[in-house]
């Protein structure tokens, strides 16, 4: 049992540090058009690529945005942002398959963070607009003309999902709010914003914020469940199972309370954003989980007459609490929208502890009906029919 249990805690710290990622050099890429650009490059978010050929005498460049690994449910955009560092001001180039199967290409000037991606003119001409999509990549051809801007340019890209053949609000976390960076199509050198600083930041308290959750309530307080269902019914276990029960259900409260906290946080930095069913669950839980921590403090003896009662509060509140955490923090995974291994670790350990679970109750089963049978046969033995009361015994002479 103790191996199991170190194994699964080891499963934990892997997850919390668990990080993949892929890389393709857009050297290497060949278009199927045969067409031949003098410069590209890699961007670091979205498995995205640019490749460019910048003609500085008429200031014209012609483009070809790549995103791979795309599904047809989804939505690309390029943009270049002539006034600032972000999102607002950018003159995008969007793509995306309709529902009859023909690619959509066309302009959008992004003029608010509640866009819906209109099309529209951009403050500078484009010319040859078009875009495919094959073997999971859209991509975007098309030729611009910077007039007055100079070589440097700010450049954001995007991806989101389709609602009715209109483009949808892309993810508001991790990868989505970190596609911005600068592009001299003159060097090639490329690199992030200044400005991003602040944004990664946030990024690390978000990620913060769902590892602490998804180890705590969504790992530690299974685990303490399942100590406290399975263990106690060994005799050799007992008191051991009760204090390793305390143990994982106390820390995993307290990093609960750590990751809860972080949450409020990043809510008051984001007052224009909600997310109401994750928050509401979220602040359920604390306060669920407020009231069992004092069950400790209110747990009568074994014997005791109100003992029924508090079992019945203990385990309503701590079932309702596995419940809640677990379709919780599957709300995160869809507000954070990390890569896909992440919510795939976190599904791997849950079936791992289900499945020790379902191992478990079929043993504790077995053990307890040895225990029932066991304690029929010595009840048996003293009073059946050849114990010394039973039927078998010597008739008592009657007074």
């Amino acid at each position: 049992m103790g191996r199991i249990m170190r194994s699964l805690l080891v499963s934990c710290v892997l997850f919390s540090l668990y990080l993949s990622t892929t890389a393709q050099s857009c050297a290497k890429y060949n278009f199927a058009s045969n067409q031949v650009f003098s410069s590209c490059n890699d961007l670091p978010y979205l498995n995205s690529y640019l490749h460019w050929t910048y003609n500085p005498s008429s200031q014209t460049v012609q483009i070809a945005y790549r995103h791979s690994g795309a599904s047809s449910s989804r939505w690309v955009a390029w943009a270049i942002n002539p006034s600032s560092k972000g999102m607002v001001g950018s003159q995008a180039l969007v793509a995306y398959q309709k529902s009859d199967g023909t690619i959509r290409a066309y302009t959008s000037p992004v003029t608010s963070y509640q866009t819906g991606l209109q099309e529209g003119d951009l403050s500078f001409p484009v010319s040859d607009l078009t875009a495919t999509y094959s073997n999971n990549e859209f991509i975007i051809f098309a030729t611009l003309k910077l007039q007055n801007l100079s070589s440097s340019v700010n450049q954001v890209w995007q991806e989101g999902p389709l609602s009715n053949d209109s483009p949808g609000m892309h993810p508001i976390s991790g990868p989505n709010v970190q596609s911005i960076g600068t592009l001299n199509f003159l060097s090639g050198e490329s690199g992030t914003t200044a400005g991003s600083g602040s944004v990664n930041s946030k990024i690390k308290k978000k990620n913060t914020h769902g590892v602490l959750n998804a180890v705590s309530w969504g790992i530690l307080m299974p685990l303490g469940a399942l100590i406290a269902r399975y263990l106690k019914v060994f005799p050799s276990a007992d008191p051991a199972w009760f204090y390793l029960h305390v143990t994982c259900q106390i820390s995993a409260y307290i990093i609960g309370v750590a990751g809860w906290a972080t949450g409020l946080q990043l809510g008051t930095q984001s007052p224009g954003i909600q997310h109401t069913a994750h928050r509401t669950i979220g602040i359920l839980l604390f306060c669920l989980a407020t009231v069992q921590a004092f069950a400790l403090l209110l747990r009568p003896k074994r014997d005791h007459k109100y003992r029924l009662y508090w079992n019945i509060y203990h385990h309503s509140f701590g079932y309702s609490i596995l419940v809640l955490s677990i379709v919780n923090i599957f709300k995160g995974f869809d507000i954070l929208n990390p890569d896909k291994q992440w919510e795939r670790a976190y599904i791997g350990i849950i079936v791992g502890i289900a499945c020790l679970a379902l191992i478990l109750e079929v043993y504790t089963w077995f053990v307890v009906k040895k225990k029932k049978s066991a304690n029929a046969e010595k009840v048996n033995g003293i009073n059946g029919t050849n114990g010394s009361n039973g039927y078998g015994a010597r008739t008592q002479e009657r007074v």
